[in-house]
């Protein structure tokens, strides 16, 4: 085979660079462009001034500072309130009659539920025995005491008799003892005589030893007539608390109101003190909770307007009923101390009570524990 023939490398096109002793061609020089500025119109600088001022209107209107300040004070930490009742026994027992249904409206003195009476029947029975047994004792007393009169009455006409037939005895023996002496007389009929004295004295000192004893037992019986006195009144107040225990089988509403949930059956058993049902009142009223530092120029009798969550910003009349001593802070149980450590200011808020104007339709529909929103015109003069 013919030998190949070497192919030609790409370097073998390549212009060879020109002598390095040959001086570069001179670059032309461009002359410098001064720099252009563009004029701003009319309509740019109108709308640059409008943005920075609704800038600085939107700051100041976000902080409440001049010129939107304003009189009327807003909160939305505001709730509908109301005395809520909590309904719970007096007594112990077995749930015998539930009389009501859940959100029953009721009035005042409607009973509610029963609980069982038959034991607190019997106490009002056994009270009422014991009663009876203790005025029988202070009669028996008082008969007593008629029984120790009379004693001392005829213990009085004995005395009175004895003492005649002492001073007869006397005048007689007197008599016998002068005749004795002249021997008139026997010495036995003087001594029959000084011994019938004698026994007039005894019958006059016995009578009166039983005059000293009747007055002692009617001291004595008056004494005891004291003790069964208290004793028929601590048995008159058994007999009313066991009465107040058979009343309190049954729960009565004590105002007009609306039930709560009724979570009570029949059979239950309940003890004194336990939450059995809630009754809420049909007057309420809200309570605003606003900052310190809103409270300024805020008096009583101010009127109000408030909005409900639940009513789609319909809004309401009432006017600054009351405001708190304190603030709420004041009446937690753990009360914060400022004193020790580092200390962040926290803005305090203070309780305002609103009542609503009668009359407005809406009020009915209202609810213990609703949201609502609060207004109060610190402007505005106390309305009476």
């Amino acid at each position: 085979m013919p030998p190949v023939p070497p192919r030609p490398d790409d370097t073998d096109n390549v212009t060879p660079p020109p002598p390095t002793d040959a001086a570069p061609a001179p670059t032309p020089v461009e002359p410098a462009v001064a720099p252009k500025y563009l004029k701003p119109s009319a309509r740019s600088v109108v709308v640059m001034v409008v943005v920075a001022l609704l800038g600085i209107a939107l700051i100041l209107r976000a902080w409440h500072l001049w010129p939107f300040t304003s009189s009327v004070m807003v909160t939305d930490n505001a709730y509908v309130r109301g005395q809520i009742t909590v309904m719970a026994p007096q007594v112990n027992g077995y749930v015998t009659e539930v009389l009501v249904k859940d959100f029953q409206h009721v009035r005042e003195g409607e009973p509610l539920l029963r609980i069982d009476d038959r034991i607190y029947a019997q106490r009002v029975a056994q009270a009422q025995a014991t009663l009876d047994s203790a005025r029988a004792a202070l009669a028996n007393s008082d008969q007593s005491q008629a029984q120790n009169r009379a004693q001392i009455a005829s213990a009085h006409a004995t005395l009175s008799a004895g003492q005649a037939e002492l001073q007869r005895s006397r005048n007689e023996t007197k008599r016998y003892e002068e005749l004795a002496a002249q021997q008139l007389v026997s010495i036995n009929d003087r001594d029959k005589f000084r011994t019938t004295q004698a026994s007039a004295q005894a019958s006059v000192q016995q009578s009166q030893a039983q005059i000293r004893i009747a007055e002692e037992t009617l001291v004595s019986t008056q004494v005891a007539r004291k003790s069964l006195e208290a004793q028929v009144e601590s048995a008159q107040a058994q007999l009313e608390l066991a009465r107040i225990d058979l009343a309190n089988t049954v729960i009565h509403a004590p105002r007009d109101g609306q039930i709560s949930e009724a979570s009570v059956r029949v059979g239950q058993y309940v003890a004194a003190g336990s939450q059995l049902l809630f009754l809420v009142p049909d007057t309420l009223w809200v309570v605003a909770n606003y900052k310190e530092g809103q409270t300024w120029g805020m008096a009583i009798g101010q009127p109000a307007t408030f909005s409900v969550d639940a009513f789609q910003g319909q809004v309401l009349r009432g006017r600054v009923q009351e405001i708190a001593p304190a603030t709420g802070s004041e009446f937690s149980v753990l009360r914060p101390d400022n004193a020790s450590g580092n200390f962040t200011k926290v803005v305090q808020r203070l309780p305002v009570r609103i009542s609503i104007n009668e009359g407005q339709t809406l009020a009915a529909q209202l609810r213990p524990g609703m949201s609502v929103i609060v207004r109060v015109d610190t402007r505005s003069k106390p309305m009476d």
